[in-house]
């Protein structure tokens, strides 16, 4: 468990660097092109792959309340989170729209940088055995969501969602 809570840690730095490195190397008309296979632009990409780390930690505390639910109050929670996943798709993009201008390619790498951090210290608290416990997750808001998902898969999906969508930005070859 060690071993995977370290990966976890250096796959968010690895992250972090590669942020920094995407932006250090866009130029303002490279940010405002569209990304490959998204609606978004390059800015607002880069936004949604922090925004999956943002996610992440304001999940946590749900996720640590779900997995001592009993599993009916689980699996009823999850049944009305898919329910939902027709809105979610269009706030999510809406959302990294918006946001983007907000935490746009000047404030995003701190704001990565401080959710990281707080991830981390997060990771080092938990037990073993509270990384293990699992829930019921909705499968249908994310290709990266399964249907029950542990908590240290949960810490390890934000890497797993910045991988996915480092691939799709049209930003000049690092």
């Amino acid at each position: 468990m060690d071993r995977e809570r370290t990966r976890i840690a250096e796959d968010y730095h690895h992250d972090l660097q590669m942020l920094r490195s995407f932006l250090a190397a866009a130029n303002a008309s490279d940010l405002k092109r569209r990304s490959h296979g998204t609606r978004w632009t390059n800015e607002q990409l880069l936004f949604h792959m922090v925004f999956g780390y943002m996610v992440v930690r304001a999940l946590l505390p749900l996720v640590h309340v779900l997995v001592r639910c009993p599993p009916s109050a689980r699996s009823a929670f999850c049944r009305l989170l898919n329910a939902g996943t027709a809105l979610s798709h269009p706030v999510n993009y809406l959302g990294s729209c918006a946001t983007a201008a907000v935490y746009n390619h000047r404030r995003m790498a701190f704001k990565l940088q401080r959710t990281i951090a707080a991830l981390e210290a997060w990771l080092a608290a938990e037990t073993t055995a509270s990384l293990q416990r699992r829930t019921d997750f909705p499968d249908r808001w994310d290709p990266f969501f399964t249907p029950a998902m542990s908590v240290e898969q949960i810490y390890a999906y934000p890497s797993r969602h910045f991988a996915f969508h480092a691939r799709q930005l049209a930003l000049p070859a690092q």
